[in-house]
Formats: C-alpha cells, structure tokens, sequence
C-alpha cells in the first residue's frame, strides 16, 4: 500500500505518510504538529473543508458549541473514542457557534451532531449526544 495524504490540523499543509514508516509517530512537515493526534482536534472551516477533500483517512467531525450542554456532556466520550480509533481515523470538533455558516453549510440543524466523511465524500452522520461505545459503533457499523 503506497503513501497516505493527510491534512496537518493544525496548519492544513498537505503531508504524506509513506506506509513504510510508523504512522503513530507522524509530524507535520512544515509545523511539527502531530498528524494522528491522540484526541480530537478543534479545526476551522478552512482546515475542515481541506482535510474533507484530500485526506485518505477517514474524517469524524462533531458539530458542536460550548453553550449546549449535550455537546459539552458528549466531548469526554468523544475523546474517548478518538484514542480508540487512533490510526483508523481522525475525530475534530467544528465550533457551529463561532462558525455558524460552516454548520449551514453542512447541514447541520441540531447539535451535536457527528458526520463521517471518507474520500471527500459525507458517509453517514447521527445526531444526538453518544457515549464511546455508541460511537465507536455507529463509525465501524
């Protein structure tokens, strides 16, 4: 299997992971910022959009904002649940509260909501808070 292409979170420089190295360990190679983070990543839209497009790993954003309290009751579990799928896929939050026209865009109309993307394209998404499990589940099912 050949190189994979990755969005860096923190800078959204596009990276390639060769498939002969450990991933676990994989920097950026213009900020240093780790490319398989151990948890979720808080991203922008233009972070978001880019990764959507080009990454080669598949990509589980929760839709959220700090005053929703299901949102804020759901984030230890989805933490949780980006440790477990370290490697298989990458967990970021998108604040709709301070992006309001990026959770339009995807149309999102309750929050949290969860969407799962893979080769640019949205795959499924749920809405409603989960635990680890049901995530984990939801992702894999």
């Amino acid at each position: 299997m050949g190189a994979k292409t990755l969005t860096c979170l923190s800078c959204a420089q596009l990276n390639r992971l060769p498939a002969d190295k450990p991933a676990a360990a994989a920097k950026c190679g213009t900020c240093g910022a780790a490319l398989l983070p151990r948890g979720p990543v808080d991203v922008d839209p233009a972070v978001l959009q880019k990764a959507i497009r080009h990454d080669e790993l598949p990509l589980l954003v929760d839709f959220w904002a700090p005053w929703c309290g299901p949102c804020r009751a759901m984030a230890p579990e989805f933490a949780k649940a980006a440790k477990t799928l370290a490697g298989q896929a990458r967990l970021v939050k998108l604040n709709t509260q301070d992006h309001q026209s990026t959770g339009a865009r995807y149309r999102v109309r309750g929050i949290p909501t969860l969407v799962a993307f893979a080769r640019g394209k949205e795959q499924k998404r749920q809405s409603g808070a989960l635990r680890q499990g049901q995530i984990l589940a939801w992702f894999r099912g």
